[in-house]
């Protein structure tokens, strides 16, 4: 069927209102994980505070401190975290299998003061050995269910879910 002018401009008029009109929904604000550099291949120990509070990653029990990559980090069952200002909480290795600042690791994100479904970030970096990357699957306001893939692990994904401590 052929169109005149006047029908095709009448026809396509409110195709072209309707490509302008944005759709998309407003934009997050910013939370610290925006601006972090994940992993982190140069710690300022300045940045970090003593203890764990961070109310995402509930801890039971805390075995004492270490210095790990020039950070005074807290041992929570052989592993090694340290909170940052913002109360983000950063993974600075293992006991015995890798440390933040050794042969190439990096200290990566265990836990963000405040997740963000959608949100995903390194959990740390070791290169062959730890590439975890960590992704908010679902989150309401009392728990967050995390799913972790690995390149090094093609196909996996684990989920965790975590609970708020109050």
């Amino acid at each position: 069927m052929r169109t005149t002018g006047w029908l095709a401009a009448a026809l396509l008029a409110p195709a072209a209102l309707l490509s302008g009109c944005g759709t998309a929904s407003p934009t997050s604000p910013p939370t610290g994980i925006d601006e972090l550099v994940v992993p982190t291949p140069s710690p300022d120990p300045d940045d970090f505070v003593t203890g764990l509070s961070n109310p995402w990653f509930p801890v039971a029990d805390e075995d004492g401190t270490e210095e790990v990559d020039g950070v005074e980090v807290t041992v929570v069952d052989g592993d090694y975290f340290a909170q940052d200002r913002r109360g983000n909480v950063w993974w600075f290795g293992t006991a015995g299998e890798w440390q933040a600042g050794v042969d190439g690791a990096e200290a990566g994100l265990a836990m963000p003061a405040e997740p963000r479904y959608g949100d995903s970030w390194r959990a740390a970096y070791v290169p062959g050995e730890v590439e975890d990357v960590v992704a908010v699957a679902e989150m309401d306001e009392d728990t967050v269910v995390l799913e972790v893939t690995s390149p090094l692990e093609p196909g996996q994904v684990e989920r965790r879910t975590v609970d708020k401590r109050d």
